[in-house]
C-alpha cells in the first residue's frame, strides 16, 4: 500500500501541483490538508491564485479514488482523504481536535479536525488518520492548546481499530511535548529517518518542520521519503508498506 500526505497550499502552485497528482495515480491513499470547495466568494480577494473548487478538481484528477472532504470552516475549507475504490472501506469520519471562536481562514486560529478512514486490506484492518494541527502564528512550540490537541488525537488513536497510520501537517517542531504525546507507542518516521525538513524552498520562514507520519510498530515499511517535487510550500511525504 502506498500513501502520500501533502498540505496542498490551496493548490496555488497550479499546473505543477496538477501534474504531480496525475503522476501518482498508483498511490492508494492521499491525505490532503488545506483543501477548498466552493470557496471563491470567501477566498478570491485574499488568495486569488488558489484552486477554489479544489476537492472537485481532485475528484476529476483521481478517477480511481473515492474522495471525502471534511471542511472545518464555512463548509469551504478543510481536509480531504482519497482512497482507491478497490480498497474495502469500512468507514470514514471526523473528530474535532481544537475548538475556536475564530472563523477566519487566514489567521490560522480557527477550529481543527482530524479525519479517518478504516478499511480492510489483505485480511487486516487499518485506520489511516489525516490531521491539520493548530497554527497560532507564534512558531511551532508547545502551547496549552496544542497539548490538549495532542491528547485528543492520542485518545482517538488508542481507540482506533487495527494497524494505525497518522499523517498530516501538525505545525509542530519534533522536540515538543506535543509530538512526544502523539508518538508514544508509535514510530515517528520523521525522526526515525533523520529528516531535516518537510518544507520546500517556497517556504521562507524559520522552522522547517511541520509534516509527520506516525505508524504502528508492527507495520513493515518498504519505503519512506520526502518527495522532491515543489508543488506547495510543504513537501509531500511518501510511505509504502
Amino acid at each position: 500500500m502506498k500513501l502520500i500526505t501533502l498540505n496542498t497550499w490551496g493548490g496555488r502552485i497550479g499546473k505543477p501541483f496538477i501534474e504531480f497528482i496525475k503522476s501518482h495515480q498508483d498511490v492508494d491513499i492521499f491525505c490532503f490538508q488545506e483543501i477548498y470547495e466552493n470557496a471563491k466568494e470567501v477566498m478570491e480577494a485574499v488568495y486569488p491564485n488558489d484552486m477554489f473548487d479544489q476537492f472537485s478538481d481532485l475528484q476529476e484528477l483521481l478517477p480511481h479514488h473515492q474522495g471525502f472532504f471534511r471542511p472545518v470552516l464555512h463548509g469551504v475549507y478543510g481536509i480531504a482523504t482519497f482512497i482507491k475504490k478497490d480498497i474495502s472501506l469500512i468507514e470514514e469520519g471526523e473528530l474535532f481536535i481544537h475548538y475556536s471562536a475564530s472563523e477566519t481562514i487566514t489567521d490560522g486560529h480557527h477550529s481543527r479536525n482530524l479525519q479517518w478512514v478504516k478499511f480492510n486490506l489483505n485480511g487486516k484492518v487499518f485506520t489511516v488518520i489525516n490531521v491539520h494541527g493548530l497554527w497560532n502564528g507564534k512558531g511551532k512550540s508547545d502551547t496549552p492548546e496544542r497539548i490538549v490537541q495532542s491528547n485528543v488525537i492520542k485518545e482517538f488513536m488508542n481507540k482506533a481499530e487495527g494497524e494505525k497510520i497518522l499523517a498530516g501537517d501538525f505545525n509542530l517542531n519534533p522536540d515538543t511535548e506535543s509530538i512526544d504525546i502523539i508518538a508514544k507507542g508509535m514510530r515517528n518516521l520523521i525522526t526515525e529517518n533523520a529528516i531535516t525538513s518537510t518544507r520546500t524552498s517556497l517556504y521562507e520562514k524559520q522552522g522547517k518542520f511541520a509534516d509527520y507520519i506516525f505508524i504502528s510498530p508492527d507495520i513493515h515499511v518498504k519505503d519512506f521519503k520526502v518527495l522532491p517535487e515543489e508543488v506547495s510550500d510543504h513537501s509531500a511525504l511518501y510511505l509504502e508498506i
